[in-house]
């Protein structure tokens, strides 16, 4: 908005080849077609506007400077980006560039790393981060978008490459995947306050409701501004879930503040103590995690809307992340790394801080002997199933009593019910009691360790 307003812009996109090598762009498949989908959003936005997206194909540090300097912009300007690779990247285009490069807030509500403690330090615990956000935030507003852009300058001459297709990527569509672009993202937004605001607070933990916002790709990808989010909600006043959807935002900023203070959480525990934690590396327990036959329901739903969607439910995130990294006791990197490849939504941030919490070792996480019970996780937020049974479709004519813990129904009935167990649906990998136990014991002895 504020490059519209001095005149002449020429939007550009750099087809780096750091996410568009065919190479790494299968390692993250959902993301890159959302990605697509709303770079073609956003082309027919701007022409729309009276502008056209410029596309170049390169490395970003090298391509941008040599743009500007062609075609005689005299700035640069860009959203800043927390990830320490979006840092490191921008260091470098503003030292090889010969006219100023200004980077603009726009990821998160709060420019990340500027709350501080009364000491002047970073927030290492939520409550009080969240008590100084709320006292900061207060006028947020988005910006007005230009109802018109001017038209790219006449010396300009046409892209320098496309944007390429999923097939030229070694993809295919996954009709499964959430499309991406602004008037979708603006729609999603509008369906959650008409239907699912009122109740968030109770409903956001359903698996089997859609009483999310279901929004987390489009602000990681910006498709929407947070702005926009947080001030149509603020909007609603003291309905049911407003406050609560506004925490939970507010979890987004500190997850976005905690890594551009401590960049480092996001190669190593935030907790110094759970550095050196001896994982387990059991292959054949990690592909039953991977693939969704554990055995336990609710575990092999979250692996398995992994796979197919690219999003799985908060709620079955964090009962699946609890199951690999204590009941299989494997390490919370690896995980995080497979939902890096898999989710839509996956942000270096949020993914990790999650994942972290979940593993007890994170900046304001949940305590390490808290351990959820995949049973009783699934009977409270899936009560009849119904989350199960969408993803784990041998279990669907399982009644609601024995949809979580199918090993406890008699044989004679499971095999009317179409189940056969260790055939069809496999019995639990392990036991959780047995791993619940043995998870404690590990971690209390090299946690006792290091403080002694």
């Amino acid at each position: 908005m504020d490059a519209a307003r001095a005149g002449e812009v020429i939007p550009l996109f750099v087809v780096d080849p750091f996410f568009f090598d065919p190479a790494r762009a299968r390692e993250l498949p959902h993301r890159m077609q959302y990605l697509l989908d709303a770079l073609g959003a956003l082309e027919k936005n701007l022409a729309h506007k009276g502008s056209r997206l410029f596309v170049a194909e390169g490395r970003s540090v090298d391509v941008v400077p040599r743009l500007a300097s062609a075609l005689r912009a005299d700035r640069v300007v860009a959203h800043r980006w927390v990830d320490p690779f979006g840092v490191e990247r921008d260091r470098r285009v503003a030292a090889a560039l010969t006219v100023p490069f200004d980077l603009y807030e726009g990821e998160t509500l709060v420019p990340p790393g500027t709350l501080r403690t009364g000491g002047g330090t970073p927030y290492s615990v939520f409550t009080p981060f969240s008590k100084a956000f709320f006292a900061r935030a207060r006028g947020i507003e988005p910006l007005a978008a230009p109802r018109k852009l001017p038209a790219l300058p006449a010396d300009v001459g046409p892209n320098e490459a496309r944007l390429p297709s999923l097939e030229e990527l070694g993809l295919t569509r996954n009709d499964e995947v959430v499309v991406g672009g602004e008037k979708v993202a603006r729609a999603r937004l509008d369906r959650f306050i008409e239907r699912a605001i009122a109740t968030y607070e109770v409903e956001r933990d359903r698996m089997d409701h859609e009483g999310t916002s279901r929004l987390s790709q489009d602000l990681k990808f910006g498709t929407i501004s947070i702005r926009t989010v947080w001030s149509a909600v603020s909007a609603l006043g003291d309905r049911p879930g407003v406050q609560k959807f506004l925490t939970e935002l507010v979890w987004r900023e500190f997850s976005h503040s905690t890594v551009a203070d401590r960049p480092n959480v996001l190669r190593e525990p935030f907790r110094a103590d759970f550095k050196g934690f001896p994982w387990r590396t059991d292959e054949r327990e990690w592909r039953a995690w991977t693939d969704g036959k554990t055995g336990y329901p609710i575990v092999d739903a979250a692996a398995r809307q992994l796979l197919g969607e690219g999003y799985v439910h908060n709620r079955a995130r964090m009962v699946s992340a609890s199951f690999l990294t204590k009941h299989l006791a494997q390490s919370y990197q690896r995980g995080e790394a497979h939902y890096m490849k898999w989710l839509v939504d996956g942000d270096w941030a949020q993914n990790n801080m999650g994942w972290q919490w979940s593993a007890g070792s994170g900046c304001d996480a949940q305590p390490w002997f808290r351990i959820f019970h995949p049973v009783t996780q699934g009977e409270k937020f899936d009560p009849e199933g119904t989350y199960v049974k969408r993803w784990v479709p041998e279990l669907a004519r399982v009644p609601a009593r024995f949809i979580h813990r199918p090993w406890e129904a008699p044989p004679l009935e499971l095999v009317s019910w179409g189940v056969k167990l260790g055939e069809t649906y496999p019995p639990p990998i392990v036991d959780h009691k047995v791993a619940r136990e043995r998870f404690l014991a590990l971690a209390k002895s090299h946690l006792g360790a290091k403080k002694g």
